[in-house]
C-alpha cells in the first residue's frame, strides 16, 4: 500500500487531518493526487494519500468497481480518526457505506465538482477517459440532481495513460472539451477522472472557459468541512 505523508501531518497531529482514498492501485495516480492536495491544502491541514494494494490501475468497468469498492472500504475501516475523507475518483465508490460508519464527512469528487461547476455556467459537461465511463457517470449525474444542465463525454484514453501525460494525451482532451462546447454548450468543463487531476489549470487558460478538476474541487470541499467538523 503507497502511503504519501505530507510534512505538516508529521509535524504536529493536533492539526485538522484529511484521508485521502485513490480507490485504483496506481502509485502515478495516488502521485499526481498528493502534488495537488500539496498545491490546494492549507500548510496548516496535514493529509495523507493512501490507495489499495491489489486494486486494479485504472476502474473503467463494472468489474474494476467491483473489485476496487471493498478494498477501499477496509482502509476506510482502518483509518477512523481523521476529520475529514476523499476519495479521490470520478465515481461514488463508497461514499454510501463510508458515511454509514464514519463519523467525519466523506468527499465524493463528482459530487464537489459538480457543486463548483454550477456557479459557473447553467450547462456543463464532464470529460472523463473511456467509453465504459460514461453511462456509470450519467446515472451518477443524475442521483445527484444534474442530467439536465450536464452531458459526459470521454475522450478515449485510459486511466493510467491519462496520468502518463503527453502529446497525443493532450490533443484529445482539446479535441473533447471543443466539442463539447461546440455540441453540447458547455459553459463550464469537468475533468472527470483521478488520472486527468493537475491539468485544469493549463486547459481553462488554454480554452478560455472554466476547467474544474474534481480532485481539487474534493480537497478544497474536504477541508472546509474539517473545519466545521467538531471534535470529540
Amino acid at each position: 500500500m503507497e502511503t504519501l505523508l505530507s510534512p505538516s501531518a508529521t509535524q504536529d497531529r493536533a492539526r485538522r487531518r484529511i484521508l485521502v482514498i485513490n480507490p485504483n492501485g496506481n502509485p502515478a495516480v495516488s502521485q499526481l493526487v498528493s502534488e495537488r492536495a500539496s498545491a490546494v491544502l492549507r500548510p496548516s491541514t496535514g493529509f495523507q494519500v493512501l490507495h489499495p494494494e491489489g486494486s486494479p490501475l485504472s476502474i473503467e468497468t463494472r468489474a474494476d468497481r467491483g473489485m476496487a469498492e471493498p478494498l477501499a472500504l477496509d482502509l476506510l475501516t482502518r483509518h477512523p480518526a481523521y476529520d475529514a475523507y476523499v476519495m479521490a475518483c470520478f465515481d461514488d465508490i463508497a461514499i454510501d457505506r463510508g458515511r454509514q460508519f464514519l463519523s467525519a464527512p466523506i468527499v465524493c469528487a463528482a459530487e464537489a465538482a459538480l457543486s463548483v461547476a454550477r456557479l459557473f455556467a447553467p450547462r456543463i459537461a464532464i470529460v472523463t477517459t473511456v467509453e465504459t465511463m460514461v453511462p456509470g457517470i450519467r446515472a451518477l449525474v443524475a442521483s445527484l440532481g444534474a442530467a439536465e444542465i450536464c452531458t459526459v463525454r470521454a475522450a478515449g484514453i485510459g486511466v493510467a495513460s491519462a496520468a502518463a501525460g503527453g502529446d497525443e494525451i493532450a490533443r484529445k482532451l482539446d479535441a473533447t472539451i471543443e466539442d463539447a462546447r461546440n455540441f453540447d454548450g458547455a459553459g463550464a468543463i469537468i475533468l472527470g477522472s483521478g488520472g486527468l487531476t493537475g491539468r485544469a489549470e493549463t486547459l481553462s487558460a488554454r480554452h478560455g472557459l472554466p476547467v474544474i478538476d474534481s480532485i481539487e474541487a474534493a480537497l478544497a470541499m474536504a477541508e472546509l468541512a474539517a473545519g466545521l467538523n467538531p471534535r470529540p
